[in-house]
């Protein structure tokens, strides 16, 4: 049962829970209805599945059930009624039913749409704590959903959907990660929800595929999301609790090694950046973003292994990485600006700087490269040029040089003369300008000694490049 066509609808996958008899526990949903558990009664015999559902919608009653919050919606809150509900089942049931019951308590925090809106985003926390055998240890599911319909029914419509999908996943296709993530959006459509973090822990997950790093690289490749975002401390981040509030700077780049040229680059724009915005660029979070649109360039995919690998040494750097199907970078910072407020950097170097300039990339927008422009300057981003070197005369170029069209011209020297673009004119690494990451990479399959005075020592020491760095060093 591995195709979406094969698996039951949403009512049959409640109805086949329902009547499983082995599966019990409670729901306790806050903020747009019981919508999850209202599947189990539509189904019949929900006294299967259903030992409690309960909302603590008042912020007093929840706070005296499960303690304060920082915010009501966020991961924090849906831990603590994980934390409250599953020991109290537990506590109640063990005793008649504990030998032959495999228990659950399914939670969500949810801000759906209400009739006098805000631009607030809509999204929710869904938790499932569940046994795989009577009397056995719990595992845990957590996950950050986008809900994206317009109206509080249809998002109320898609979460039942979800959670009775994350359910009848957990106990039925959790062998295969590809399969139970896929299932999460069983008679959904990417149009109605993102799933843009999920968390599996506990020994329900002990295999090596449901490693974190590689469940966000999954949920970017499968489409359930557009990106994720994993930490320089190894850990999975959920974009609108880190980048709340904070300022951004990021540099795009396929890393394939990452240069002593990409360093510079980041050490420069880091300078600028905090130059132009002082106070409010002050403890930036900085992003190295691999897009998919890079991973899958060449016509085939990247392994996994090989993008991992790239992600060690990034995060052995100290740097955080955002993983995203994003070719366009007007949406990059649309993506960042629906999280933070605050001031957004973008560092480039002068090709890939050309290359925003090439209408291919607004061919969807109807006021083609001006709204594209327009979209990526909407709040307060600054896109940061490095120069590059031209080998052919010597010179070093920058941001004034870009080869745009005539037409464009007018367009760069406004977008210079509004600083919403700015030359990185401080001096820079020139032993490196002239050797581009493009050039690094053919070295390097080129097994040219060079390449390796051009990276940092730490791609000296692990991932796929130690094997070609050994021989030549030993």
């Amino acid at each position: 049962m591995n195709s979406a066509s094969a698996r039951p609808g949403t009512l049959e996958k409640a109805l086949r829970l329902n009547l499983s008899r082995d599966i019990y526990g409670t729901f306790a949903e806050i903020g747009a209805g019981q919508e999850i558990a209202n599947w189990f009664f539509r189904a019949g015999s929900a006294s299967g599945t259903v030992a409690k559902t309960m909302s603590a919608y008042d912020m007093i009653v929840s706070d005296e059930i499960y303690g304060k919050a920082t915010r009501y919606v966020s991961r924090q809150r849906m831990c603590a009624m994980l934390g409250h509900e599953y020991p109290m089942l537990l506590q109640r049931l063990s005793a008649q039913r504990g030998a032959t019951t495999t228990f659950f308590t399914l939670a969500d925090t949810v801000r759906a749409r209400s009739y006098r809106d805000t631009n607030e985003e809509c999204h929710g926390w869904i938790g499932l704590r569940f046994q795989t055998e009577p009397g056995g240890p719990s595992s845990d599911i957590q996950m950050h959903v986008r809900l994206l319909e317009d109206t509080h029914a249809r998002q109320a419509d898609a979460l039942g959907i979800l959670g009775v999908n994350l359910l009848y996943a957990t106990f039925n296709l959790r062998d295969d990660p590809t399969i139970l993530l896929q299932s999460l959006l069983d008679d959904l459509s990417r149009k109605r929800v993102e799933i843009d973090m999920v968390d599996f822990s506990g020994p329900a997950f002990a295999a090596s595929e449901f490693q974190d790093r590689l469940v966000a690289l999954k949920l970017v490749r499968l489409g359930l999301a557009d990106a994720a975002l994993f930490g320089a401390d190894g850990e999975i981040w959920q974009a609108s609790d880190v980048l709340y509030k904070k300022p951004v700077l990021l540099k795009r780049g396929s890393f394939d090694p990452i240069t002593k040229l990409n360093l510079d680059m980041i050490e420069r724009g880091q300078a600028a950046f905090q130059a132009d915005f002082g106070e409010a660029a002050q403890n930036n979070i900085e992003l190295l973003e691999i897009t998919m649109h890079n991973l899958l360039a060449g016509g085939s995919e990247v392994p996994d292994s090989e993008f991992l690998a790239r992600a060690d040494v990034l995060q052995a750097l100290g740097k955080n990485v955002l993983i995203s199907r994003y070719p366009e970078f007007h949406r990059v910072s649309s993506f960042l600006a629906r999280h933070t407020q605050q001031p957004i950097g973008i560092v480039l170097g002068l090709p890939l700087f050309e290359e925003l300039f090439n209408e291919r990339w607004c061919t969807d927008l109807e006021g083609g490269l001006l709204e594209a422009f327009g979209r990526l300057f909407k709040n307060q981003v600054r896109l940061y040029v490095y120069p590059m070197g031209d080998p052919m005369s010597g010179s070093i170029l920058g941001a004034q040089d870009a080869r745009v069209t005539r037409e464009q011209k007018h367009l760069l020297r406004y977008m210079t003369a509004t600083h919403s673009v700015r030359a990185i004119d401080a001096p820079v690494a020139q032993e490196f300008l002239f050797h581009t990451s493009a050039e690094v990479r053919k070295m390097v399959h080129a097994r040219d000694p060079q390449w390796q005075s051009l990276v940092p020592d730490i791609v000296l020491k692990q991932g796929p490049w130690r094997e070609i760095a050994e021989p030549v060093r030993s």
